[in-house]
């Protein structure tokens, strides 16, 4: 077995150095951190702010008028929630009934109420909200998170993306563009659903690993490890001869990523160690369970040191017509995985340092498309962040008097952007890359922290 490389350096001191100058190395962030980590809940296609979390009481008012909102609402007739808000918690936070279970977190939220964005496409919002460009391929935020971070596990993957959806930019949007290729996100789900999920749609399922090809069985592991070994030491005679080649430094740490997987992955995705009383929380073994499922996965593998984990909605929320009974549905099938999600880790003293995001690229409009639908609004909408050094119970911000604008404390993606790294203790403005002669940034030359969130 071959157990050096061309260089001569031993394996296990060439393993070191190799894992302590790559992408992976658990760094340090710019100044104390609020959050470790960051889990992040996509609710794709723009779910209406003003139907969950933005309390109108003049557009209720005003329901079936006219609007005038300039040459947007081109005489549409204003359109009140179509299901009605309360207020939850000793906060008193404005919320949805469709979301009874999330409700009763009502103080550990952080609702923004004034989020906006550049255009009121999918595609582009979709970019914008993970790369932060609509214009051109950059790296995605889970990227920018492992290569200022690092992971805290160098047997899993940093950044995790589970059932990501194929359109609005694919693979861009978990991609790492010119940042080290080991900090893009590794899929799980998707297209390849029902391969990858086989064993874990069905918590009886024959025991194995629930990941397509994560171990061989031809091949046993010492002669893995000799044949990664001889590949290894071939790109590293092509690096030594070519100077500078990100494909192969990225093929490189991949492969080793790979080969150290194999004996962390297959338990991480096993979800048969769970006790009853979890299955339960969560809903698995309810019905439809996928998202369920998600949830508890993205739990366990922010407990097993992935950095960064995104899980896409089970459903989209490009509500142009049907609003009221689709509405229902998003929130039936996302409502108890969310909510088992924050009770979970408040539970085990995870919540604190684990930054959970909700959000769409945008919103909907306040007046009504196709008669009991609504557009796409990019000028002001909802989101909300819980644990990880933000405030709970609080609103931030605010749109005009019918939902159609951000007008107090307008955040833009950018100052989004900014505000989640400094939450990470990651200077916006120092996380830098350099490429093509300039320094890029995930935040490009604008954005400002949102101090007034943080708890």
């Amino acid at each position: 077995m071959l157990t050096t490389l061309s260089s001569g350096i031993g394996w296990l001191a060439f393993s070191a150095l190799a894992h302590a100058r790559s992408g992976l190395a658990a760094q340090q962030p710019h100044f104390p951190a609020r959050a470790k980590r960051v889990i992040f809940l996509t609710m794709r296609g723009g779910p209406s702010h003003v139907d969950l979390f933005d309390h109108k009481p003049e557009l209720i008012k005003r329901d079936g008028k006219t609007a005038s909102l300039g040459r947007d609402s081109s005489g549409a007739k204003l359109f009140g929630p179509v299901h009605p808000l309360k207020q939850f918690g000793k906060s008193g936070q404005w919320m949805t009934m469709l979301y009874p279970k999330l409700a009763q977190h009502a103080d550990d939220l952080c609702i923004i109420n004034s989020m906006h964005t550049d255009l009121p496409n999918h595609a582009q919002a979709f970019g914008q909200m993970h790369t932060g460009s609509f214009q051109f391929v950059r790296p995605s935020i889970g990227a920018w998170t492992l290569y200022g971070l690092g992971t805290e596990n160098e047997n899993l993957p940093g950044f995790i993306t589970l059932n990501p959806p194929a359109d609005n930019g694919g693979a861009q949007n978990y991609g790492s563009a010119f940042l080290p290729a080991i900090c893009q996100g590794t899929r799980i789900g998707g297209s390849q659903l029902p391969e990858l999920y086989a064993a874990l749609l069905n918590k009886d399922a024959a025991p194995g690993p629930p990941m397509k090809n994560i171990t061989s069985a031809n091949v046993p592991r010492d002669l893995q490890r000799a044949q990664i070994d001889l590949i290894r030491g071939l790109n590293e005679h092509k690096l030594e001869r070519d100077g500078i080649h990100p494909e192969i430094e990225g093929a490189i740490e991949s492969f080793e990523l790979a080969f150290r997987m194999q004996s962390e992955v297959p338990e991480v995705l096993d979800l048969r160690s769970e006790p009853e009383h979890i299955l339960k929380l969560y809903g698995i073994g309810q019905g439809k369970d996928q998202f369920a499922r998600q949830c508890l996965l993205a739990r366990r593998m922010a407990e097993a040191g992935v950095r960064f984990i995104e899980i896409a909605s089970p459903g989209n929320w490009d509500h142009h017509n049907r609003l009221r009974e689709l509405l229902a549905t998003n929130c039936a099938s996302t409502d108890q995985p969310i909510a088992a999600l924050l009770t979970d880790l408040k539970s085990r003293g995870m919540l604190k340092d684990t930054l959970v995001v909700w959000a769409g690229e945008f919103g909907r409009t306040p007046y009504a498309q196709s008669g009991d639908g609504r557009d796409h609004n990019h000028k002001g909408y909802s989101i909300w962040m819980a644990g990880g050094g933000v405030k709970g119970g609080l609103t931030y911000g605010a749109t005009d008097e019918v939902g159609h604008k951000a007008e107090r404390n307008p955040m833009h993606i950018h100052d989004w952007h900014a505000t989640i790294l400094h939450l990470l203790g990651l200077d916006h403005t120092k996380l830098t890359y350099s490429y093509g002669g300039r320094n890029f940034r995930l935040t490009n030359v604008s954005g400002e922290v949102a101090m007034g969130i943080l708890a």
